[in-house]
Formats: structure tokens, C-alpha cells, sequence
């Protein structure tokens, strides 16, 4: 297989996350992916199978598991195939359902790309196991901005979406890794989504991924549709929104992830985002 690197959602090799591509992964098995995964050692790294029916066929693996969606891979995928074949519409097929992604060139020639997230959605984030999520971050509950209530969402993946009410509170991460772990693999969550609102419509964001065997990932495109979803469904935005994520800031991997939200609640959440080849 032939492995190509990229970042995602930054605009040069400093920034964004890290992502392995693979544009032709016909003949490979689940076990040889995940070998190449390991190696690569990227949060995550894609697979595409061209079925030869109008759909991509995508699969996503951290060093440690498959995942059924990630953001920043798609968008470091769709880069990927633009630039070998060209701009235009693709249409995913991935664990979590159809997923389509559009790119166009920029006025300076960059590659930008825009996927469409299935239908999100949020379920209540149990007392118990947001008291054992705040316990493992070291946090209170009075860190927590009673403006945004603690949720679980989706938008691919499941992520927990938990904001602080200050900046300070979300730059100060120390967390207990295999703890975090441990009740991420019994609820199925992706990441945790920390997120501080700076404005209506501009956010920071920290994803602890234990799953992912990484402390924390510089721009997660999953979580960020998810997030999102949440943001309209609690009625926290006023559709059509365009919103922008900053990620990967505290940990030296700036990531700027812009998140479009439809009106409509079965409608998917857009995230648009650059990618850089490594």
C-alpha cells in the first residue's frame, strides 16, 4: 500500500492533525490496515476501496482500533484524491453511513474541502458518568458553563461535549489516561469534546483520545459536526451558522475547523477544513 501524509485543518506542516491516506487499499484486510495504521502512527489513517458503483468505500483506524468516522482523515483523504484526480464531488460510503465530501481550489491553489456529516443527534450524558469524567479530568462542576449543558453527541462518532466556563480551565489539561480510557471503551465514546465559547459563534476545543492511544488530538473533524448538531439541537445557535473551531492551540498544533450549521434537524453538519501533504 501506498501511504501518503498529510495535516489537516492547518495550513502548513506545524499545524493540524496528522493523517495517513491510503487511495488504494483493494486486496488489503482488516488486519493488514491495522499493521499500517500502527506504523504510521497517526491518530488515525484512511483506507479507500473504489467498488466501481459511484462510491468510495472508507475505513478508519487508529494505532489501537478501528473508529467508524473521522473528520480530519476525510477531509486529508478528499485533499488526497483532489490532487492526484482533481476537484469535484465525492460520495463515501463509511461505517457510520453515507458521507460526502466536495473540494474546489482556493484563489492562492489550496485544496479545501467540505464534508457533510450524517444526521447528528445528542442523548443526556448520565450523572454518574459525567462525575466520573469531571473526577478523571480533575475538574468541578463549577468549571463547567451552565450556558452549554453537558451532552453526549454524534455526528459519526460519539463524543461527550463538555464546556468549561474559562479559557484557563480548558488550557489547564492533566487528566489520568488509562482512567479515561477505561470508561471511554465502556460508553463508546470517540473523543471527549472540551469546548470554552469565546463568542456566538467562535469556540475552542480540546479532544482528549485515549482510544486513539494519543493524550489529545490538535483537530477533530467528527467531534466538531457533532458539536455542531448540538449547538442546534439545544437551540445554543440560530441556523444557518457558520462557526469556527480553534483546536490544537494549547499543545502547539494550531487547527482552525470551520462548521457549518444547516437548518433542519435531520440535516448533516458541514466541517471545511484544509490539508497539507507531509
Amino acid at each position: 500500500m501506498e501511504i501518503l501524509r498529510y495535516t489537516a485543518f492547518g495550513s502548513d506542516p506545524e499545524g493540524g492533525n496528522p493523517a495517513g491516506v491510503v487511495l488504494d487499499a483493494a486486496g488489503a484486510g482488516e488486519a493488514a490496515m491495522q499493521a499500517a495504521a500502527a506504523g504510521v502512527g497517526y491518530s488515525e489513517t484512511a483506507f479507500v476501496v473504489d467498488p466501481g458503483d459511484g462510491f468510495l468505500d472508507v475505513r478508519y483506524f487508529s494505532p489501537l482500533a478501528e473508529v467508524p468516522f473521522c473528520g480530519h482523515a476525510t477531509i486529508a483523504t478528499a485533499v488526497a484524491h483532489a490532487e492526484r484526480h482533481g476537484t469535484g464531488r465525492l460520495r463515501l460510503r463509511t461505517a457510520a453511513g453515507p458521507v460526502t465530501v466536495t473540494t474546489d481550489r482556493a484563489a492562492d491553489g489550496t485544496v479545501v474541502a467540505t464534508l457533510v456529516s450524517v444526521a447528528p443527534r445528542t442523548a443526556p450524558l448520565a450523572e454518574a458518568d459525567l462525575a466520573e469524567l469531571l473526577a478523571i479530568l480533575g475538574w468541578s462542576a463549577g468549571d463547567l458553563d451552565p450556558a452549554l449543558p453537558p451532552r453526549v453527541a454524534f455526528g459519526g462518532a460519539w463524543h461527550p461535549v463538555v464546556a468549561a466556563a474559562t479559557r484557563d480551565r480548558l488550557a489547564d489539561l492533566h487528566y489520568d489516561m488509562p482512567a479515561l480510557g477505561a470508561l471511554m471503551a465502556r460508553r463508546d465514546w470517540t473523543t471527549i469534546d472540551l469546548v470554552r465559547r469565546e463568542s456566538p459563534t467562535v469556540f475552542h476545543a480540546r479532544n482528549p483520545f485515549p482510544p486513539g492511544g494519543v493524550v489529545e488530538d490538535p483537530a477533530t473533524g467528527a467531534a466538531a459536526a457533532a458539536f455542531g448538531g448540538y449547538l442546534r439541537e439545544l437551540g445554543l445557535v440560530t441556523p444557518p451558522a457558520t462557526l469556527t473551531v480553534h483546536q490544537g492551540v494549547d499543545m502547539g498544533r494550531p487547527s482552525t475547523i470551520t462548521v457549518t450549521v444547516p437548518a433542519g434537524p435531520d440535516t448533516g453538519i458541514g466541517v471545511t477544513g484544509t490539508a497539507v501533504r507531509l
